[in-house]
């Protein structure tokens, strides 16, 4: 059994992109490459409970464990050391990123308040593009009596499109809300 957006991309979005910027081979026809979702928890040196359940809520956010990232510099300002946790990420790839991406467009974006659509201008110039949202709470696994404190995250799609028109074709086409 497969994604149900990844049905939609072979069927549907694949043969449309080929059409709209007529591509001479298949291979050119951009795809989804990965989804990377990552937390970045600053606090996490004062509370380590934190990062436990930054941990737990991504984990069940995206049906995987994710890695605990670690400091790379000292930074004398933050309080920070080099190895200190600092944050959790997940990249996934294949049906649990189709999964993930599906119930993201769906489910969770429409539960956002006063939710309008996804800016355009998020675009990197290589056909990746990325959004930030600000709490957990929109997806639906997460339980509200068990959060201790609200956690915002990034999320990055990385496509195989060489431009940004394109990407933006592709993430409309698979159901990507942009704003009007």
């Amino acid at each position: 059994m497969t994604a149900r957006l990844k049905d939609t991309y072979k069927n549907e979005v694949f043969k449309a992109l080929q059409e709209k910027f007529q591509y001479k081979n298949v291979m050119e026809v951009p795809k989804l490459e990965k989804v990377t979702i990552n937390m970045g928890l600053g606090e996490a040196k004062e509370n380590p409970k934190i990062l436990e359940s930054a941990v737990k809520e991504i984990g069940q956010i995206t049906g995987q464990r994710p890695v605990i990232t670690k400091a790379k510099k000292s930074i004398a300002n933050f309080k920070v050391r080099a190895g200190m946790p600092v944050g959790a990420k997940v990249t996934l790839r294949g049906d649990n990123m189709y999964v993930f991406v599906d119930k993201l467009f769906n489910i969770s974006l429409p539960r956002v308040r006063d939710f309008k659509g996804v800016s355009k201008n998020s675009f990197d110039g290589r056909g990746n593009y990325s959004m930030g949202i600000k709490e957990q709470l929109i997806f639906p696994e997460i339980n509200y009596d068990e959060v201790d404190t609200i956690k915002g995250m990034n999320i990055v799609f990385t496509t195989t499109a060489k431009t940004d028109e394109e990407a933006a074709e592709l993430l409309k086409l698979l159901g990507m809300p942009f704003e009007k």
